[in-house]
């Protein structure tokens, strides 16, 4: 688990349950993407809610789960958006 923290003492990750988060004081948690089934049986990570792209279609859920995090940890975590 990746996390960030910026000069003011603000922490930004991709949520896991990896470490417990409230450590580092109170949390605001925002749906960074959708994870959904196409009508033809695929996935796509849809990570507009960050300002990223469509991601998919792909086979599995899990596949579009590593992409979606993927991409969040290369852009979004880091402030490239």
């Amino acid at each position: 688990m990746q996390l960030v923290i910026d000069p003011a003492g603000g922490v930004r990750c991709v949520y896991d349950e990896a470490l417990p988060l409230s450590v580092f004081g109170q949390l605001t948690i925002a749906r960074g993407s959708h994870v959904e089934p196409t009508d033809s049986g695929h996935w796509t990570a849809d990570l507009s809610p960050v300002g990223g792209p469509l991601l998919g279609p792909f086979e599995s859920r899990s596949a579009a789960l590593v992409a979606e995090r993927e991409w969040l940890e290369g852009h979004w975590l880091l402030g490239c958006e």
